[in-house]
């Protein structure tokens, strides 16, 4: 289980560094780019650690993806804008659930 989460969460932080960077264009939003990026990295960094270092990987993955879930689920259910309330918030859930299941199997 390990190998796909591992794929997911490579995807799951390009997306996310992607994310912060349209948001910048887009919007001139710093926060946006300055969080994507931290956030997009932080989930590369766990992809990175997954073969050697499974629980370190798999939890920072977990936490990155609660916290976004935590602020982006809400933002959707107040706006009901799909970019990018509800992207984030459909691969945050993916995120956490990837997770726990790839820690269940190890």
């Amino acid at each position: 289980m390990i190998g796909p989460a591992k794929i997911y969460f490579i995807i799951f932080g390009i997306l996310t560094i992607a994310g912060g960077i349209i948001g910048y264009v887009k919007a001139g939003s710093t926060v946006s780019i300055i969080a994507g990026s931290i956030s997009g990295l932080l989930l590369l960094l766990a992809a990175w650690l997954m073969p050697e270092h499974q629980a370190a990987g798999l939890i920072v993955a977990l936490v990155v993806s609660l916290l976004l879930a935590a602020q982006f689920i809400p933002k959707f259910f107040r706006t009901f804008k799909v970019m990018p309330a509800g992207l984030m918030s459909v691969l945050s859930a993916i995120g956490i659930i990837v997770a726990i299941a790839a820690w269940l199997r190890k």
